[in-house]
C-alpha cells in the first residue's frame, strides 16, 4: 500500500469518528494530493492562495478546499468562487472582503474565525474583544453572505504538552460559550501533525495534518 495511504489510514484508526481531518498539502504536487484523495480523503488544506488557484483546477472537483493561512483581502476574490472553508479570519476589513465577494458569487462563504492562543508574535489571531465585536456585528446581519462555522487556533510551538493543552482549553472555552449563541457553529479547528493528539482531548474537531500524512516537507 502507498505509504501516503498508510498515513491518512493510521490517523484516522487513531481519531474519534466525530473529528475531520485535513490533509494539509502546501509544496505537495498534484500526484500526491490525488493519490490521498484516492485514498478516500476529501478535505485537503492550503496555505497560499496561488498554490491553491493552481492546484484545483487539476484535481477532482468534489475536494473540499480549506484555506487555513493568512488570507489577505486582495486575494479573496480568486478562492471565493470554489474554497469549502477560510480558516484564518482574524480582523474585520477581512471579514467585509470575503462577505463582498461571496455576494459577486451569488453565495453564502463559510469561514472561521482566528484566535490568537499562542504567545508567539509570529501568530496571528484576533482577542475576546474583537470576537464579541465581530459575532456581535454578525447577529446584527452585517455579514450576510457570510457563515461563521466557529473559531480556529494555532498552539505556541514549544516541546511544553502543558501550555499547548492549555492554550487548547481557552479556545474550547470560547467555542463551548459562543456555541450556545450561535447554532451554526460547528468547527473547532486545532492541531496538526504534532500536538492534534491533544487537541482532541481538548475539544478539536478538525484538525489540519500535513508532514504525518504526507511526509516532511
Amino acid at each position: 500500500m502507498n505509504t501516503i495511504c498508510q498515513n491518512i489510514q493510521k490517523i484516522k484508526q487513531r481519531i474519534p469518528e466525530n473529528v475531520t481531518m485535513i490533509a494539509v498539502s502546501k509544496t505537495k504536487p498534484v500526484k500526491d494530493i490525488q493519490t490521498a484523495y484516492d485514498c478516500g480523503q476529501r478535505h485537503f488544506g492550503e496555505n497560499k492562495v496561488q498554490e491553491l488557484v493552481a492546484k484545483q483546477p487539476h484535481l477532482p472537483l468534489d475536494i473540499k478546499w480549506h484555506m487555513i493561512g493568512h488570507l489577505q483581502r486582495n486575494k479573496v476574490k480568486y478562492i471565493a468562487g470554489f474554497v469549502y472553508l477560510i480558516h484564518g479570519v482574524d480582523n474585520l476589513k477581512l471579514l467585509k472582503e470575503i462577505d463582498k465577494q461571496a455576494r459577486k458569487h451569488n453565495k453564502k462563504l463559510d469561514i472561521l474565525l482566528q484566535i490568537k492562543i499562542a504567545q508567539e508574535d509570529t501568530k496571528f489571531g484576533m482577542n475576546e474583544t474583537l470576537l464579541a465585536e465581530i459575532l456581535q456585528q454578525y447577529e446584527n446581519q452585517a455579514f450576510p453572505n457570510v457563515q461563521i462555522k466557529g473559531l480556529m487556533g494555532v498552539a505556541t510551538n514549544t516541546p511544553d504538552k502543558s501550555q499547548v493543552a492549555g492554550e487548547f482549553a481557552y479556545l474550547n472555552r470560547l467555542y463551548e460559550k459562543y456555541k450556545k449563541r450561535f447554532p451554526g457553529f460547528e468547527y473547532l479547528s486545532m492541531g496538526m501533525s504534532g500536538d492534534y493528539r491533544i487537541a482532541i482531548q481538548n475539544g478539536s474537531n478538525l484538525i489540519r495534518i500535513g508532514t504525518a500524512v504526507f511526509g516532511a516537507r
